[in-house]
């Protein structure tokens, strides 16, 4: 991870490295070194792009049966505090205007962040399309 990054429930934990599958890693890499070049440390802060949420996690989705995009390891989570679940616009952080060029980002890599696409899951972003 080429910036700080905390646990979002221990944000005490600085996370050195997230797990990715192999496929995905590198552009995922890509995205977050373009998201240093786009905000600095403050602006990250306050978008809350410095909190973890999760990457590679066996599960199914919630309320579902279905496995979750997280379980192939080609899924993140990003401050997962302020855009919960079910948080839309304006509601869900990363649904304001200085988070567009974070979506951009993983827009140019072929990511899908499901807020964009669905507006709930503004923490989420994939690399898969739905």
């Amino acid at each position: 991870i080429p910036f700080d990054m905390f646990l979002a429930w221990d944000k005490s934990y600085r996370c050195r490295t997230m797990t990715l599958h192999e496929k995905v890693a590198p552009s995922a890499e890509r995205v977050l070194q373009r998201v240093v070049q786009l905000y600095s440390a403050k602006e990250r802060q306050s978008l809350g792009l410095h909190l973890f949420g999760g990457s590679l996690n066996v599960r199914r989705m919630r309320g579902g049966t279905s496995y979750s995009m997280h379980s192939w390891g080609i899924a993140i989570d990003f401050d997962p505090e302020r855009n919960q679940l079910k948080l839309g616009k304006p509601n869900a952080r990363l649904s304001h205007a200085d988070a567009k060029p974070f979506w951009q980002a993983w827009q140019a890599e072929g990511w899908l962040g499901l807020g964009q696409a669905r507006n709930y899951d503004w923490m989420h972003v994939q690399a898969a399309r739905l």
